[in-house]
């Protein structure tokens, strides 16, 4: 069902005027925005459970002391995960998963840029502006939030931001990956070391923004979240918000039932 088509899925369906309870499932995320993104969950997950038992193997800020060395990452998290001493399966795990990234990644890529989808989480110079004021709202100080598309500034920033963090994230694996064949790509970002610094850099980036893309889907409660897997939010409308003769939309009589079988 194409972006913009309205489906009645509750009120007044016995009789030919819509009643003022009348509720229509707007489809906000197409089918494969919803698809890429909920096969990222467990490839990233495996992504990074893997990728510390790799770094566990050599941990270059590891600092010596008296008591013990002293790492960004202490040693207790190793050992209660039990991603110690398993290098050659964090290996094994990560450059198997990491082709997955890649494909869904570039699947991604070309869906926004066929469907123009880009344009939702692309922020435009003029609405750069606006981020103080989305700010405020955001942090409650701030009543009424200024106007934006389906993403307000901020959403697009953090958004934009991961796509550039994760295309770093895959430049500086192949960098890692292929020292000597691909030297270039590793003397771009300064050498192994840098890379290698680089790229848990990224990967902390994208764990802050999964962190706090967590909480502000919690903020906006269940419906939002449940959006991201049927593709649709309800909506209130009035008789006069919505006609059989609007143009780009057709209403019509369906269940929840059916409205699920359009995931």
């Amino acid at each position: 069902m194409p972006m913009g088509v309205y489906v009645q899925v509750q009120g007044d369906a016995m009789t030919d005027t819509a009643t003022d309870n009348t509720q229509v499932a707007v489809e906000v995320h197409p089918r494969a925005i919803r698809w890429m993104h909920w096969f990222n969950f467990p490839i990233i997950s495996v992504m990074i459970w893997s990728g510390l038992r790799i770094y566990w193997s050599f941990d270059f800020t590891r600092v010596p002391g008296e008591f013990g060395d002293n790492n960004l990452i202490p040693n207790v998290v190793y050992e209660q995960l039990d991603l110690d001493r398993k290098l050659a399966k964090g290996l094994s795990f990560h450059l198997s998963f990491g082709w997955l990234l890649v494909i869904n990644g570039l699947a991604y890529l070309a869906y926004l840029a066929y469907s123009r989808e880009w344009k939702h989480i692309v922020p435009r110079l003029g609405d750069l502006k606006n981020i103080p004021a989305t700010i405020l709202h955001d942090m409650g100080l701030k009543k009424e939030a200024p106007a934006h598309g389906q993403y307000n500034v901020m959403q697009q920033v953090a958004y934009s931001t991961v796509l550039v963090m994760a295309a770093i994230i895959v430049a500086t694996g192949f960098a890692l990956f292929k020292p000597t064949q691909l030297a270039w790509l590793t003397n771009l970002f300064g050498g192994y070391e840098r890379a290698r610094a680089i790229h848990l850099l990224m990967t902390f980036g994208l764990l802050s923004f999964f962190g706090v893309h967590i909480v502000q889907v919690m903020r906006s409660g269940f419906a939002n979240f449940w959006s991201m897997v049927t593709g649709y939010e309800l909506e209130d409308v009035t008789p006069d918000d919505h006609t059989d003769d609007s143009p780009g939309a057709a209403e019509i009589d369906a269940t929840p039932e059916e409205e699920l079988a359009n995931v």
